[in-house]
């Protein structure tokens, strides 16, 4: 089982391109998933069938996991199973007849405009480190990109001139995405001034740039929006995701068609 499962995540790694994050995911859920066999003194994933998966399920209902973690948890083994179909491992999977539990819708978190203003006014521009926040923040506003998304850039893919970003999502997936003048004004301010501050004498083609003129990283974006909004007198925690989540709220507001 140990040397199937191994097989597995090397395939999603070279094969499916998966993100870390994904394969850090599937590897936790999985090794739950077969930690449960064991205990069930099941030995062989041909002994696996959909009674089994309805005792993990429970199993994983009693120790208070709530829907959406148990239905992640069933993706994952899905996944594998039909990765050992696919590789005639088995015939049949037990997962194909056995349905995730049904989730409670929740309305997405966002920030009103008012607040959003209140947050895009907050850094300081006499500093290199305020103008890349504000660039940072406008940024996330304009375009709706992922924080993974947006700390990954490099400075190739930004067009300044057609307000076009170059952007290598989920499973390396290339798309363009669009940004107001707003943030093209801010962005431009940043990389003739802010970047060149922040990057000194070394060389890096990472857009957005710590103190040290290294590549800013994901939770030091978390770090910043607490700050701004500590600042901007927002009584509520704000990540990177809410504004993905207020980018789309904002337009829908505007008119903008859901697709």
């Amino acid at each position: 089982m140990q040397e199937i499962f191994n097989k597995y995540i090397n395939y999603l790694e070279a094969e499916r391109n998966a993100s870390p994050y994904t394969v850090r995911n599937y590897t936790t859920d999985l090794l739950g998933f077969f930690q449960f066999l064991r205990a069930k003194g099941i030995g062989s994933l041909k002994e696996v069938d959909k009674h089994t998966l309805r005792d993990y399920l429970s199993q994983l209902m009693e120790l208070g996991f709530v829907k959406a973690s148990i239905a992640r948890k069933l993706s994952a083994i899905r996944s594998f199973y039909r990765y050992l179909q696919r590789e005639e491992m088995i015939t049949s999977s037990p997962v194909a007849t056995t349905s995730s539990p049904k989730l409670d819708k929740r309305l997405p978190l966002f920030l009103t405009i008012e607040e959003m203003k209140r947050l895009l006014e907050a850094p300081d521009l006499a500093a290199p480190q305020g103008q890349r926040d504000q660039a940072l923040l406008e940024l996330l506003y304009a375009s709706g990109l992922r924080v993974s998304e947006v700390v990954n850039l490099n400075q190739e893919q930004v067009n300044l001139d057609s307000c076009e970003i170059r952007v290598s999502g989920k499973g390396s997936k290339e798309r363009m995405v669009l940004m107001g003048k707003p943030a093209a004004r801010a962005l431009s301010a940043y990389l003739s001034q802010g970047r060149t501050n922040l990057l000194g004498n070394k060389r890096s083609n990472a857009l957005f740039l710590n103190r040290y003129g290294q590549r800013l990283t994901e939770r030091r974006v978390q770090r910043i929006l607490e700050k701004y909004a500590n600042i901007a007198g927002i009584d509520r925690r704000v990540y990177p995701h809410m504004l993905r989540h207020t980018f789309a709220t904002h337009l829908l507001d505007g008119g903008a068609d859901l697709r």
